[in-house]
């Protein structure tokens, strides 16, 4: 936990100004845990919509709020892109022109592959780089107005680089994460993509179905549900619209994982079907024993 006494000293590889572009609940999270944490020394935001440009404005954690994209990346030793992910490589074709050499930019998106892919390619020749990031960090809630400078404490961050990366351009993303709180685990974008998938839209696949399922019964059978059913389908409650966006840019690994899920699926149930506890015991320890196995 953060000693709530005051924000951290700032240490010798301190970022001296961060930019984040579009925060929303984890780009303002970033913001809130670099002051808190002393991970940079000045912070610099541009938000899309003038009001939430002038509410940014008051707040402790942040420095300065720039009118546009451009400008608030102009001075930044590290830009941190926090658009949906369907907008980075927008994003980054916008900025690219106005950053300093030597300048690094990094993403909090969840799908990892096209958008390296692109960064690599729209800064090649500029002086500066592109290194793919994404906090394992979230939650239902959304908007810079829950932003929670604890959100990465003890969570991975898995961190992307390309093989041809600038290697002190990783060391300076790796150092961002774990000044906030992060385990970092560095992947390939491809490999990264394939592991979400699995570990996260998978599951958030499998919650909003059961919601739709149950919402097809009668109202009363939810509300006589104990916290079982509430911590199941619980990230049901995420935002639909950044949900969307992440099927269409991973849709080839969730459709894969998808598959393995409905082979298991129909395994249990032809247990099932035919009586076979053993199978069925084998399978309910396997959970359990997995489920046992994760940090806390």
């Amino acid at each position: 936990m953060l000693d709530n006494s005051g924000p951290i000293p700032f240490h010798q590889d301190v970022i001296d100004t961060l930019a984040i572009l579009a925060p929303g609940l984890l780009g303002a999270s970033v913001a809130r845990a670099a002051k808190a944490r002393g991970a940079a020394r000045r912070v610099v935001i541009w938000a899309r919509r003038p009001e939430v440009r002038l509410a940014l404005a008051d707040q402790s954690w942040c420095d300065a709020v720039a009118e546009s994209a451009e400008t608030a990346v102009t001075e930044a030793d590290l830009v941190v892109i926090a658009t949906p992910v369907t907008r980075m490589a927008e994003m980054i074709d916008r900025i690219a022109a106005h950053l300093k050499t030597g300048a690094i930019v990094t993403d909090v998106g969840s799908v990892k592959a096209e958008i390296c892919r692109h960064g690599a390619s729209a800064l090649a020749t500029s002086g500066t780089t592109f290194v793919g990031s994404h906090p394992m960090a979230g939650s239902e809630k959304t908007g810079w107005a829950n932003a929670d400078p604890e959100l990465f404490a003890g969570k991975t961050c898995f961190v992307t680089p390309r093989e041809d990366d600038n290697t002190t351009a990783t060391e300076t993303v790796v150092r961002l994460w774990r000044d906030l709180g992060c385990e970092v685990v560095s992947v390939g974008a491809d490999q990264h993509d394939e592991i979400v998938a699995h570990i996260s839209h998978l599951p958030q696949i499998l919650a909003t179905n059961l919601g739709t399922l149950l919402g097809k019964r009668p109202g009363q059978w939810s509300q006589l549900a104990g916290n079982g059913l509430k911590d199941t389908t619980r990230i049901a409650a995420s935002d639909a619209t950044m949900w969307i966006e992440i099927l269409e840019q991973n849709r080839d690994e969730i459709l894969r994982a998808l598959n393995g899920f409905e082979s298991d699926l129909h395994q249990f149930r032809s247990a099932l079907s035919n009586r076979d506890w053993t199978d069925l015991r084998t399978r309910l320890e396997h959970g359990k024993s997995w489920r046992d196995s994760l940090r806390p």
